[in-house]
This record gives C-alpha cells, sequence and structure tokens, in this order.
C-alpha cells in the first residue's frame, strides 16, 4: 500500500489508445464521474495519447453523448475539461513518448509526482508500447502504475511471455490487470456473504452443495465486431477471464486477513485445485438467425460479413470444473456463457442438495441462493413455504434483497469507476495477480488446443433463444435441475 501522503502529490493518469472506443465510451466518462465526486486527488491532470491527429475539442465530441452530465454540473465540466489534454504520437517510436513525457514534466513542475497509465491499446502494439513507457516516461520522484487490459494472451504459451515481458519493465505491485467483474458490486459483495454470514458459512460445502451455476448471458450479437471476435472467441473473451474469478471467490477458503495478497493467496489455491478441463465437460454453441426475429435476429454468426467463412468459433460455452479439495470434491462448478440468448444476465446460482426424508410427497424443491451481478444487482433465497389459506399446499417463494428496493437513495458506481480509484489508491485487491492468470490459463489452453486443433464444430442455437438445446441435458448430468417454475421478477423502477 502507498504511503497517503502521496494522494497530496500532483497525480497525472495518461490514457493511451485516448481515440478508441474503450476511451471514448468508458474511460473518459469514469475519470469525469471520479472528479466530479471530488474523489480523486487535488492536482489530477489527464492526458489523452493515441495515433489519431485531433483536437480536445474533438475529444469532447466524441465523448459527449457518454458522459450524463446532470443538471448544474456544467461548470464542473468545463474545469474537467481544463484539466485535460491530448498529444497525437506513434506507438513505436521513442522521440514521440519524450514529447509526451514533457506533457507530462511541464504539469508536475519538478515536484514529486505519480503517474498512471491506461493502456486502451490493441494487443499488437503492446510490447512496444510498455518498453516505450518504462524507458521515456517513467516518473522519477513518484510512482509509476500501468493499467492493463485483456486480453492477456490467447493461451499459456503467450501469457506467460507477455507476463515476463512486464516483469522486465515493471514490478508486479505496479502493474494493473483490470478484469472489470471485479468492480462489480455483487462481485465485490460475495466475500461479506461468504464470511459475515454463519447462516451460509456452515453448509457451504460438498455434503450440502449440489452444484454452483456461474452464468453470464447477453441479448445480442456480434453486431459487426465479429472480425475481432472470432480472433478470441466467447471462452477467451468471458469465460477463461470473469467467470474463473467469480468461481475462485465463491469457492476460496477464508483469507487470514482483508490485505489484498492474503485473499489472492486464497484465490490462487482454489484455481490450483483444478485440473484443466476434459473434452466431455464442455459443450460449445454457434448463434443461427432467427428466420421470425427482427432486423439483426434474423442474422446468424456466420452471416457476419467480418467473421471468416465456416468459422468454428463458438460463441456459446458452457463448462464444468471440478475443484479436487476437502471442500468442494465432486460439486460441479458450472460455467455458462453467450452471445445473441433471450435476455442479458450474470448472475452466481449456488443449488443446495434434495431434502433428504423428504415428507411432502416430492413436491419440495431445491433451495438456491442466488447472487445476482447484472442487471439489477440482487441477492435471493429460493425456499419452500406453505401457500397462504386453508390448503397445505408447497409453494416456492424466495427471501429477497434486491437492491433498488432495498437501498432506495443508493447510487451503486460503475465499476471501472471502483478500480480506477483503486489504482490511484494502490490497492491491488481486486486485480489479476500473475500466479492467478497462469493458472487460468493452464485450466482452459488443453480443451482450446483441443477445440481448435480438431475444428469441433459447436453446436447451433436460435438467436434470441435460451441457448443450445442441448445445454439442458448437460445441466442435469453436472446434478443442477431446472425446473422452471419460478422465476425472480425485478421491480419496476420507482
Amino acid at each position: 500500500m502507498e504511503n497517503k501522503s502521496e494522494f497530496q502529490y500532483p497525480h497525472t493518469f495518461i490514457l493511451m489508445g485516448a481515440s478508441g472506443d474503450l476511451a471514448k465510451k468508458k474511460i473518459y466518462p469514469t475519470i469525469w464521474y471520479l472528479y466530479r465526486d471530488n474523489l480523486l486527488p487535488k492536482h489530477s491532470k489527464f492526458i489523452g495519447y493515441a495515433r489519431t491527429k485531433q483536437t480536445m475539442q474533438d475529444v469532447r465530441e466524441k465523448t459527449k453523448k457518454y458522459m450524463k452530465v446532470r443538471p448544474g454540473e456544467e461548470e464542473l465540466l468545463e474545469n474537467f475539461w481544463a484539466a485535460n489534454d491530448y498529444l497525437a504520437g506513434s506507438y513505436d517510436k521513442r522521440i514521440d513518448y519524450e514529447f509526451l513525457n514533457q506533457l507530462i514534466s511541464k504539469h508536475e513542475k519538478g515536484i514529486c509526482a505519480n503517474r498512471i497509465f491506461y493502456l486502451a491499446v490493441p494487443p499488437t502494439v503492446f510490447e512496444e508500447v510498455t518498453v516505450n513507457i518504462k524507458n521515456a516516461c517513467s516518473s522519477i520522484k513518484g510512482f509509476t502504475r500501468v493499467i492493463i487490459e485483456k486480453p492477456f494472451g490467447r493461451d499459456d504459451v503467450s501469457s506467460e511471455k507477455l507476463s515476463n515481458h512486464l516483469a522486465t519493465l515493471f514490478r508486479e505491485e505496479q502493474i494493473y490487470r483490470i478484469d472489470h467483474y471485479l468492480g462489480k458490486e455483487m462481485v465485490q459483495n460475495l466475500m461479506t456473504i461468504r464470511f459475515a454470514n454463519q447462516i451460509f458459512n456452515p453448509a457451504w460445502n460438498r455434503e450440502n452443495i449440489a452444484s454452483v451455476l456461474i452464468s453470464f448471458k447477453e441479448p445480442f450479437g456480434t453486431e459487426g465486431r465479429g472480425g475481432y471476435f472470432d480472433d478470441f472467441g466467447i471462452i477467451r473473451d468471458v469465460m477463461q477471464n470473469h467467470l474463473l474469478q467469480i468461481l475462485s471467490l465463491v469457492a476460496m477458503e477464508k483469507p487470514v486477513t482483508l490485505n489484498p495478497n492474503d485473499i489472492r493467496d486464497e484465490k490462487v489455491k482454489v484455481l490450483r485445485h483444478i485440473n484443466p478441463i476434459e473434452l466431455k465437460d464442455i459443450l460449445v454453441g454457434q448463434y443461427v438467425g432467427n428466420p421470425d426475429g427482427q432486423g439483426e435476429e434474423k442474422l446468424g454468426y456466420l452471416n457476419d460479413p467480418t467473421v471468416p467463412k465456416g468459422s468454428v468459433t463458438p460463441t456459446y460455452a458452457l463448462a464444468a470444473l471440478w475443484i479436487n479439495n476437502a471442500r468442494w470434491q465432486g460439486v460441479p462448478f458450472i460455467l455458462r456463457c453467450g452471445k445473441a440468448l433471450n435476455e442479458r444476465k450474470a448472475e452466481v446460482r449456488v443449488q443446495y442438495k434434495d431434502v433428504p426424508g423428504d415428507i411432502f410427497s416430492g413436491h419440495s424443491k431445491r433451495n438456491e441462493l442466488v447472487i445476482r451481478v447484472q442487471p439489477g444487482e440482487a441477492l435471493y433465497l429460493k425456499m419452500m413455504s406453505k401457500s397462504p389459506g386453508m390448503k397445505f399446499d408447497l409453494v416456492e417463494t424466495e427471501l429477497d434483497l434486491t437492491y433498488s428496493t432495498r437501498y432506495k437513495e443508493a447510487s451503486v458506481p460503475d465499476a471501472y469507476e471502483r478500480l480506477i480509484l483503486d489504482v490511484f489508491t494502490g490497492t491491488q485487491m481486486h486485480f489479476v495477480r500473475n500466479d492467478e492468470l497462469k493458472e487460468a490459463w493452464r485450466i482452459f489452453t488443453p480443451v482450446l488446443k483441443k477445440l481448435e486443433e480438431n475444428k469441433i464444430k459447436p453446436v447451433p442455437y436460435v438467436y434470441g433463444s435460451r441457448g443450445p438445446p442441448e445445454a439442458d441435458g448437460k445441466l442435469s448430468e453436472y446434478d443442477f435441475k431446472f425446473s422452471g417454475s419460478y422465476k425472480w421478477q425485478k421491480p419496476e423502477s420507482p
């Protein structure tokens, strides 16, 4: 943890790749929200750097519709843009980075100052950008931190190469590998649910839990970005990072303290107990057009002109992972993710075993603890209750903590807001450590190679459906019972 007094010094936030989509839609709005809410150090300056020749006015115009400026904040917004600067330059020429260094130094006035580099750049230029930052733009009298966006490689070999490259330039505590899922409210709440409630902890094991399903669903397809997506596929895009990170938080043992490294040590231990995924434990799918759909829904993945003809890249995947330790031996952790599905949703579904010695003639259904990450943060426990009235019927209901109902006045910050603020304060708890990344690739690389080398054809599923029909059969193999008899209702906005 950095010294708190460092928060008083000038900080410069340098956004590499400032002309890209991520910058305009996410990063500029995020630093504006942090600035607006007075959460950043007083003397903060923001510099955009990219190959595109543009002015600050151009940057403002491009980001305008994403900034969510509230009435009365116009003057504050002007102050924010006054603290911004932009420089066009190449990613591979040292001389351009020396100009960037001069621009940063002008703001620092020769005193102790800190620099944060956000790398929203394509993987192809990553190595030269980091080398030039190290050689020409490192802070001399303060800290230098580097935020890295995924992809962190495509497999164990490329990831290791990337990690070794970074290790020659920066110390591990200077590197912040950002997985925005670790900044989401309900993902951050997982540790509290686990370790601050005696009601759950004693039952959090193989004796009581039948299966754990971690899902990520998107209701849209590639939308013309298929060329980029086809290089990675849904397993690399979502499962190997976001979903595996959530799994490690659900399954980890209690850390010694809340120190970031104690927490990350426990996450790594869980991953080390997982064997590489076998081909029999994975189902891959690819969406096809829905002839009855509207617009985009009529188009399948292979209809996207940017996707190579006959591509077997999965847009849906369901995989079971097994944690071979005393707590979880034999409990399947099922990761499921897909594009062009029936809804937008990310959740963890902990399904408990059937009631032993059921006296209700098999009418009692399984308890489920559901942690809904998005949209509409919620935590609810599905349970059986007697129906109101004279009859003695069983009904499925829930104990419900829906954030929008319970915390009406609360504003839940965006994941990027939390994580970028964490970099300013030097908190690494919600970032991916090098050894976590290594274990994640060890688990996934063999099955990715088998899928690609054998050109395994994904199962087709219709745009807007729940996914491949075969997925339900696969889920039941892993002791997950889907009755479909009960659905949590997101409350309407007040």
